[in-house]
């Protein structure tokens, strides 16, 4: 059964998403990526986010959990 999840979206997953969060079912991060990427506007972000779970970075093989928080975060330039 997927978990009831939290996803926020930071500066230009921000724009792209046209939302600063919404709730999603999914079972892990690389059911999350695919999600965002089949969405008009985030297809070519999609493949370069990062994600935290819970503050924490996750790959593409963790496994989400009811109530987690999941930030996407787009690459940053800088230093």
């Amino acid at each position: 059964m997927p978990a009831q999840i939290t996803v926020r979206y930071w500066a230009g997953a921000r724009r792209a998403a046209g939302t600063a969060e919404e709730s999603m079912s999914l079972n892990t991060i690389a059911e999350l990526r695919a999600t965002l990427n089949a969405r008009a506007g985030m297809d070519r972000l999609a493949t370069v986010v990062s994600f935290l779970v819970d503050g924490q970075q996750a790959g593409e093989a963790v496994r989400l959990h009811d109530g987690a928080v999941v930030d996407v975060l787009p690459p940053f330039a800088g230093g």
